[in-house]
């Protein structure tokens, strides 16, 4: 090899070696998990020092509720838990996306809560946006949102399982049938796979696995089964009986 090609061969190592990648994001995962930890601790125990120090002056945070909060609201509502009330959160599946002096975080908080005695366990799944500034990382942005798991199900009688069994129309096209099947129900939308149903409550249904809906019972002046509200959220699809299996 020549003196040029060695020349060469030197600079092209010494710059990848230069650009090399350092640590740098495994380092800002470590603050930002922490600084997210500290921001949660700090909610049990009143300390709006915290809230104060990490949260950018312009902040927009969005709760479960989805109530936008300011800085200002944000330090002012974080006091001591009421007595009798008493818990921890966790910080866990942390990941983050850097952009830059941008950082895109998400985790879910995993609470567990003493309320009087009564043990709670709640999740939430929490999005923060960072910014890094010259005093260090400060929450621009974040947002809240429950995570929601099957209500504990109710073993209904045979008759009262009956009750619901039978044919539903939404529209002329569309209809939703309930099957009775042994000690189970079943249901099946016009165009869709049948997927099982389950009790919360008398006159009230749920599909394992989607907590968000609802098959809310409506009956007749003789207290017979006249249709349903397959409630979304807080808006209902009503569906209009059309046969029974009786």
């Amino acid at each position: 090899m020549n003196s040029l090609a060695c020349a060469l061969a030197f600079w092209i190592a010494s710059s990848l070696s230069r650009a090399a990648p350092s640590r740098a994001p495994d380092d800002v995962r470590g603050v930002l998990q922490r600084q997210a930890q500290e921001l949660i601790d700090a909610i049990a125990a009143g300390r709006a020092e915290v809230w104060e120090r990490y949260l950018d002056a312009d902040v927009r945070f969005i709760d479960e509720s989805g109530t936008v909060m300011t800085k200002k609201q944000m330090v002012e509502g974080t006091k001591p838990l009421p007595q009798g009330v008493s818990g921890t959160i966790k910080v866990t599946d942390f990941d983050v996306a850097l952009h830059g002096d941008v950082a895109v975080a998400t985790y879910v908080d995993d609470e567990h809560e003493n309320f009087h005695g009564h043990e709670l366990h709640c999740q939430y799944r929490t999005t923060e946006t960072w910014l890094k500034k010259p005093e260090g990382w400060r929450l621009i942005a974040a947002q809240v949102l429950a995570l929601r798991t099957d209500p504990p199900a109710l073993a209904l009688p045979a008759a009262r399982r009956q009750e619901y069994c039978g044919k539903y129309a939404l529209t002329p096209e569309i209809s939703y049938e309930i099957r009775c099947k042994g000690d189970a129900l079943e249901g099946q939308q016009t165009g869709r796979p049948p997927v099982e149903l389950r009790a919360e409550a008398p006159d009230v249904l749920f599909v394992p696995g989607r907590p968000r809906y609802r098959f809310v019972f409506q009956r007749d002046a003789e207290g017979r089964v006249a249709g349903f509200a397959e409630r979304r959220e807080a808006w209902d699809l009503v569906w209009k009986r059309e046969s029974s299996d009786r």
